[in-house]
């Protein structure tokens, strides 16, 4: 006969289940641990401010924080650049026609930035002044954001031929701007020209604004010509084209 008493029944259960716990915990820490050699993950420092558009906050549902750098904006070549790209306030930097137009970004919006660059002419002494000034913005979205945003543009736009600026009546055309992103939008702004004392000389003055879409980010660039002056069609043109090229490297 064993000198060892067996355990009653009632023990052997509790030490069974004990055993059971001890190990599924042991599995559990398994399965939870790191492979060898991953790293974990790391955000982008940003290298230019962002910020939500004066409509709405950034969207609840963007997973994770969206960072809009520097090398994504367009930058002059050095003979058309009279000054250094800078950071610009978002709602400085949006054009504004008979309303928010291009402020409609909504809830969908996951960050938002915008920089200035100042062009001369080609050839010109750095003592003339500068020809005009490009805001770039940059929308981020979520979802069909980028899209729905095109889409509330063009419906804007169409509501507003025409508006008043500064006692000038201010003519407003629009129509697609074919081989950019994946679409694109040009408004022409015209408007009658003044001098420097704000008479009208009896000529027209007109500037462009250019809307670009990058999967699902959105640019919006506004050529405004030194102090109320004419814009440079062919420098926009230029620097959309190289902007959307910007954004489409930068997403890579």
């Amino acid at each position: 006969m064993s000198r060892h008493a067996p355990l009653p029944m009632a023990r052997t259960r509790r030490a069974l289940a004990l055993l059971g716990a001890v190990t599924l915990a042991a599995a559990a820490c398994t399965a939870t641990e790191d492979p060898p050699g991953s790293a974990p993950a790391t955000t982008a420092p940003a290298t230019a401010s962002t910020s939500v558009p004066p409509t709405d906050p950034p969207s609840p549902s963007a997973s994770t924080p969206v960072t809009i750098p520097t090398s994504a904006f367009v930058e002059l070549p050095a003979e058309l650049r009279k000054s250094p790209r800078r950071t610009t306030p978002v709602e400085e930097a949006l054009p504004k026609l008979c309303g928010n137009e291009f402020g409609t970004g909504g809830r969908q919006v996951t960050a938002s930035a915008a920089m200035t660059v100042t062009y001369q002419k080609a050839g010109e002494p750095s003592s003339n002044v500068p020809q005009g000034m490009i805001h770039q913005t940059i929308f981020t979205f979520d979802g069909d954001g980028a899209p729905g945003y095109l889409s509330r543009l063009r419906t804007a736009v169409q509501a507003c031929p025409s508006y008043d600026q500064s006692g000038n009546r201010v003519t407003v055309k629009s129509k697609a701007l074919p081989g950019v992103g994946d679409e694109a939008l040009l408004l022409t702004r015209t408007w009658p020209e003044t001098s420097l004392n704000g008479e009208r000389t009896g000529d027209t003055a007109s500037s462009q604004i250019a809307v670009a879409r990058v999967d699902s980010t959105v640019t919006v660039f506004d050529d405004q010509g030194w102090e109320g002056t004419s814009g440079n069609p062919a420098i926009l043109d230029r620097v959309v084209r190289d902007g959307v090229r910007a954004i489409d490297a930068w997403q890579r």
